[in-house]
């Protein structure tokens, strides 16, 4: 056996052995304080008074469920309904004003439109009435002697007697021209083609 072969026996495994065990019962031991203290803890926060914060918070809680509060809280609901009943009043008085507003509104809406039918049916009326007496006094100047009309006619304005001589027949209407002074029945002549100058030729 040499030297070497001497030196590269095997320690003892029993040391490493007793040092691993140590340890480990050193951290059993670690472990088992911190359960301890943090048990310890966990009762004392149970066991501790109430702070500040927590008898407010307690008695708000507890202000709740008294009976005056309870009152309290009522009358302010009871106060609420009775506003938003004066204000539901209030709108439904506006919109009763509202309505009445509008039937008086329409109310005379229908006399403004009776009083309009009313106004077109008498000027209908008129408009007959004056177009028989003209067709009337037109029929009375054609049968007249065309001497005698035109005697008349040499007093009327222009424009009037135009309207007269141009309801007749034109013959009648000649014959008393032809009895008229040359300037009337030039006069004449010129209103009757001016009548219908500005009647569009296309």
């Amino acid at each position: 056996m040499t030297l070497t072969q001497t030196t590269k026996r095997p320690r003892p495994r029993r040391r490493q052995k007793g040092t691993l065990a140590i340890i480990g019962a050193f951290l059993l031991l670690s472990a088992g304080v911190r359960l301890v203290t943090e048990a310890g803890q966990v009762i004392a926060s149970e066991t501790t008074p109430i702070g500040p914060l927590e008898e407010r918070l307690e008695a708000k809680t507890t202000d709740l469920s008294r009976p005056q509060n309870m009152g309290a809280a009522l009358d302010a609901i009871k106060q609420r309904e009775a506003r938003l009943i004066e204000l539901e009043a209030k709108m439904e008085e506006r919109e009763t004003t509202i309505a009445a507003a509008e039937a008086a509104i329409q109310a005379e809406l229908i006399k403004l439109e009776h009083a309009e039918q009313s106004l077109r049916d008498t000027i209908s009326l008129a408009s007959a009435a004056a177009e028989d007496d003209i067709s009337q006094l037109t029929s009375v100047y054609a049968t007249m002697k065309p001497k005698q009309a035109a005697a008349l006619f040499e007093q009327m304005n222009a424009t009037f007697a135009a309207g007269f001589l141009a309801r007749m027949p034109a013959d009648n209407a000649a014959r008393i021209m032809a009895g008229m002074t040359p300037a009337k029945a030039y006069e004449i002549s010129v209103e009757l083609a001016g009548r219908n100058a500005d009647i569009p030729l296309e």
